[in-house]
């Protein structure tokens, strides 16, 4: 997937988004501010984007998100656990936010293990309920280089969230 493809995926979502009167919120390590910047692309964003956290490192993750450290030690930040943490986290931070993404993955070249490989991107998205805040997680594994494993991890967010919002 390109980074076309994103600018695509962004307006789609940002229309639904304002269909449905909800407002978009996100929190990024190994895409480093492309999610956000996608959705910023698309002019209007303000009515539908509320921010976006670039957390890269574990300490941003605690600090800014409230990921548990416990999760981090137990799990790493790339994880299932940290990615949904992360999303609930965005919106425990920013009250605006109805709906929140998080990446955490590697990009490479390097830093990749056995159970961990380069391209591993861990997603989580976070939705606010009358129940509470409601989180979901998948794992993808991207080929390419760096740019290409980030680029395609952004238009795989922005396609996904565009279903969850579509299926509600």
């Amino acid at each position: 997937m390109s980074n076309n493809e994103s600018l695509t995926y962004a307006p789609v979502l940002g229309q639904l988004l304002l269909d449905h009167g909800l407002m978009f919120a996100c929190a990024e390590s190994c895409t480093g501010g492309l999610l956000a910047a996608a959705m910023t692309d698309t002019p209007g964003s303000s009515q539908w984007f509320d921010r976006g956290f670039v957390t890269y490192s574990n300490a941003a993750k605690a600090e800014e998100l409230q990921v548990s450290i416990d999760t981090l030690e137990r799990f790493g930040a790339v994880s299932e656990e940290t990615a949904m943490e992360m999303a609930s986290g965005v919106l425990t931070v920013a009250a605006p936010a109805h709906i929140a993404i998080s990446t955490t993955g590697i990009a490479g070249p390097d830093g990749g293990t056995p159970g961990k490989p380069v391209g591993m991107v861990c997603f989580g998205f976070a939705r606010r309920t009358s129940e509470g805040i409601v989180t979901r997680a998948m794992t993808k594994v991207f080929e390419g280089d760096r740019r290409q494993i980030r680029n395609a991890s952004v238009a795989f967010a922005l396609e996904t969230a565009i279903s969850f919002i579509e299926l509600r």
